[in-house]
This record gives C-alpha cells, structure tokens and sequence, in this order.
C-alpha cells in the first residue's frame, strides 16, 4: 500500500486573501475558527476540473444527465461499502434545502420532527422553514462519549412526532453512530410511521478505526422511512459552489423526492456539481486520505495542548470531522468564554449552547 501524504494548511497569509464569510467576519489580527471551513488548498483532481470549466466557459445551466449520481455511487462502495442504486440520486444546492424539501413532503404543517441537540444550529431553522415544530431530544452522555437517546426518540414518537433529523456523523461532538443504534432508530421510525432524514455530510470525514455507517445501508427498514442527505462540500471545501445529493433506497421514499419540481435540481450549481463529480473520483482519494491523517494529527495535538495549558478544559476526540467540541466552564469565564477568547485571544469562535441550551450541561 502506497504511503499516504498528509495534507497541510496554507500559509496564513494565502488565506486572509479568501473572500468567504470566515475570513470576512472579523479583521485580520483575529484567527477565524468559528465556521466549518478547512484551510487547504483544494485537492488537484478539483482544481483541475474547476479550471477546465473557467478556461472553456463551462459556466451554464446544469444538464439534465450528468455523471454526479454514478460518480457517488462509486465513491460509496469504495470509502463506505454502501451500494447505492445511481436512479435514487436527485441532486439540489445544498443539504440544508436536500432537509427542508423533503421534510416539506413527509410533515404537515404544526408536526413535529426530532433533533438532537447539540446540533447544528441550522437545523432549529430548518425545520421551522418546513412548518414543522421541534421535539428536542438530546444526546445521551455515555460518560466516554456521546449517543442517541432512544428512549428519549420513543417517547416523542408515540406522542405523534412525525420525523427524525438525524445527524450522521453528528455536528458538533463528532460522533459516529454504530450499526445497532441506527438499526434500533429504524425500526422505531417503522413502528410509529416516521420518516428519518440523515444528514451525512460529514461521512467523507470518519476517521478509519471509527468507520462509518450510511443510515439506509443498516436495515431493510432504513431503506423503507429513510433519507440520506450528501455532499462532497464538507470533506473537500466546496460549500460556496452548491451540489448535495438526496439519497433514498425504496420506491416510497424515491417517489417522494422525484415529486420535487424540477428547480429543486435546477439550484444545483454547474461548478459545484464538476467539483463535486471529481471529488468523488477515484483519484481524489489519495487526497481525502491524506486529509484524514491530517484531522487526525490535529485532534491529538489539540488534546495534547488543552491537557497541558488547560487542565480544567473538557474534550473527547471526534471520531470525524474537523470539529472541537470543548467544554470550558471550569475556568471561569463566564457563560459564554468565546468573548473572553476573542477579546484576549483574539481567536474567534462557536458559542456551544447555540447548538442547543443543552450544550450547558453535556459534559455530564
């Protein structure tokens, strides 16, 4: 097996010449580290295909074939074992509207749909969005990491809640739910007639030894109440350039997302969908393995320097993505530390309990 190279951030000065919110927000003498962003150059199979475009002026519509559905249904098998059916593909901007179409389409307005704070924050907003209602149940703390409250998502099932928004892996904490719960999870939705739409942007990112779990590959009921929402954005950079994939594995489920007007595919962006086909290209996995290793380096550093320079700080390593999820209130910084960093620091970042009031209390 060839030796996997490590992806590294750009210099800092490179990066202040970006133009995205992240690096707008706040002046330059203040490290962004608020929004989910990475810091490295795009992987050259992207960079590639984006240039090819500009240089042909291959800045249209987006067709109405394209090689976006076969080119996932690859990269599923190869990183996740997951066979994909490429006729249940249906592509729109972004995950966040791949959520509200299809939570418009399995709710009524004033029905009730769970999440699971903490959580990201646009999923309060999501569902709002949609007409629905939010039925918060949070997080289970297991004292070494974090997991699904079924019992908690039993109850507010049989007290009518119609949906689940499933985070998979899930923002912020980076957990990786296992086979048993999303199986246990499916076979409640079945029971109680409930739709569960998995937002599985941060899949790419699982690090290997913790492995991930696509929600419609668990069960045959999965595939029967479920939803799987995709992107390349998260793994490889590629939010401002809008391309997700709606995902579904039964003719129910298929039928429900190909009732969706044609804009709704039509938001897709023409650059989004050429970067995100050659994301999921074979050759850009040499790339995404190097970035795991990367986000691996930077997780055990991270520890390393809280154990050292702050002892009474709370942190578990994720088992994917890029995010930190740090419990602060040891060290007295008042109910929300981000301003004291910020003013002193000058290192900008997430207030927790903006992913939910129950961020407060999830270190046990």
């Amino acid at each position: 097996m060839a030796a996997v190279t490590p992806v590294r951030a750009l210099p800092l000065e490179m990066l202040r010449e970006r133009t995205s919110e992240k690096w707008r927000e706040y002046p330059d003498d203040v490290l962004p580290l608020f929004v989910a962003e990475t810091d490295f150059a795009l992987a050259p199979t992207i960079a590639a295909a984006l240039e090819r475009a500009i240089r042909v002026g291959d800045t249209g519509y987006v067709a109405s074939r394209t090689p976006l559905a076969e080119a996932f249904v690859g990269f599923a098998e190869r990183r996740f074992g997951w066979s994909v059916d490429a006729a249940r593909i249906r592509s729109t901007a972004d995950v966040s509207m791949g959520i509200v179409e299809i939570l418009r389409r399995v709710t009524t307005p004033g029905e009730r749909v769970i999440v699971t704070p903490p959580v990201y924050p646009p999923f309060f907003e999501l569902v709002e969005e949609a007409g629905a209602v939010i039925e918060r149940v949070p997080l289970r703390d297991t004292g070494t990491g974090w997991e699904l409250d079924l019992d908690g998502i039993r109850a507010a099932l049989e007290a009518g809640a119609r949906a689940i928004l499933l985070c998979n892996p899930h923002n912020p904490t980076g957990t990786v739910h296992n086979a048993a719960s999303l199986t246990a999870l499916a076979e409640l939705a079945a029971v109680h007639g409930a739709a569960v739409i998995s937002d599985e942007i941060h899949a790419p990112l699982a690090q290997p030894e913790a492995g991930f779990t696509p929600f419609l590959s668990v069960s045959d009921a999965a595939r029967k109440v479920g939803y799987a929402v995709v992107s390349a954005s998260k793994a490889f950079n590629l939010a401002g350039l809008k391309c997700a994939l709606m995902v579904t594995a039964d003719d129910e489920t298929t039928r429900v997302v190909r009732s969706m007007p044609v804009e709704v595919e039509w938001r897709t962006g023409q650059f989004g969908l050429l970067a995100a086909v050659a994301a999921f290209s074979p050759e850009s996995d040499p790339w995404l393995d190097g970035l795991l290793v990367t986000l691996d380096e930077n997780r055990r550093l991270l520890a390393e320097l809280l154990s050292t320079h702050l002892p009474a700080a709370r942190y578990r390593m994720p088992d994917a993505g890029y995010l930190a999820w740090i419990d602060l209130t040891g060290l007295g910084w008042g109910d929300n530390p981000s301003k004291r960093i910020l003013r002193e620091a000058k290192v900008a970042l997430h207030f927790g309990p903006a992913f939910g009031a129950e961020a407060r209390a999830m270190y046990g």
